[in-house]
């Protein structure tokens, strides 16, 4: 394994990330960056993320018995915790660079990791907010959604409601049915424009902030729309007071039960530069 590992491209070169890309994602809460792997890296660790993927699923239901959630995607956590290979990829200082500088600050620490696969078939990801799960004392949060094949629209593209991320937790509703529903008729009502690109390459990624609402449809194709997802937050965040059960899930499982108020530097959230 280690000699496996030791032949997976570097990612750790720091690059400049293009000043537009910084701008959209402040104004309007969400960006895409382009080519941030090449064809050659992208291949190199998509079968390393697939197969830790696969050897930790813990799926079995036929798609028919699942609720929405369980629908909307295969979710694996965490993998950079059980396999180096995993854990090279989602450690990358050049993409934990591009968070840094997109949330305009110096470091980054890992709140967790997902490997997000939607089977083809799969249903839609209701509209949600992601930080509505996470304890966390600052919206300086950002998540990287990163395509391991060729996408498009058909295979269930992340869509996302521009400049929706400033009013903070909009509702009490975990990604479902209700949160679907209600956020619908608050983008609505709120005009945000949406966003989605029609193709994003292996290797492309988006960004976007903790608190923008965005959601995906379902995968149309005969293809698995294969993600992976990083989520950072700046370094010098502390733990905040739980909210709701599922803020006490996280805290126990991503933040180690640190007390309320200290900061969030568990093994569990390294720094990334």
């Amino acid at each position: 394994m280690d000699t496996q590992v030791s032949k997976l491209p570097g990612l750790d070169d720091l690059r400049k990330t293009p000043e537009e890309n910084i701008r959209e994602f402040q104004e309007k809460g969400h960006t895409l960056v382009r080519n941030i792997l090449s064809a050659d890296e992208i291949a190199a660790y998509e079968p390393v993320i697939v197969e830790a993927a696969e050897r930790y699923n813990t799926e079995k239901r036929k798609m028919q018995d699942r609720d929405t959630y369980g629908k909307a995607f295969l979710q694996i956590m965490n993998l950079w915790r059980v396999d180096e290979g995993v854990k090279k990829f989602v450690l990358a200082k050049r993409l934990g660079k591009i968070a840094a500088d997109l949330m305009g600050v110096e470091n980054v620490r890992i709140y967790h990791d997902q490997a997000l696969f939607k089977e083809p078939g799969g249903g839609p990801t209701p509209w949600h907010q992601d930080q509505y799960y996470w304890p966390i004392d600052t919206d300086n949060t950002i998540t990287m959604w990163m395509p391991l094949v060729d996408i498009d629209v058909d295979m269930g593209m992340l869509t996302f409601a521009s400049n929706s991320f400033d009013k903070g937790s909009i509702f009490d509703y975990e990604i479902s049915d209700e949160s679907e529903s209600a956020f619908d008729d608050y983008v609505k009502n709120n005009k945000f424009p949406i966003t989605r690109a029609e193709t994003m390459k292996a290797g492309d990624a988006t960004f976007h902030k903790g608190f923008t609402i965005h959601n995906a449809p379902g995968n149309n194709s005969d293809r698995m729309r294969e993600i992976m997802t990083i989520i950072y937050m700046a370094d010098g965040a502390r733990v905040s007071e739980p909210k709701h059960q599922w803020q006490r899930n996280d805290h126990a499982k991503w933040l180690m039960s640190k007390p309320v108020g200290e900061l969030i530097d568990s093994e569990l959230n390294p720094k990334v530069l």
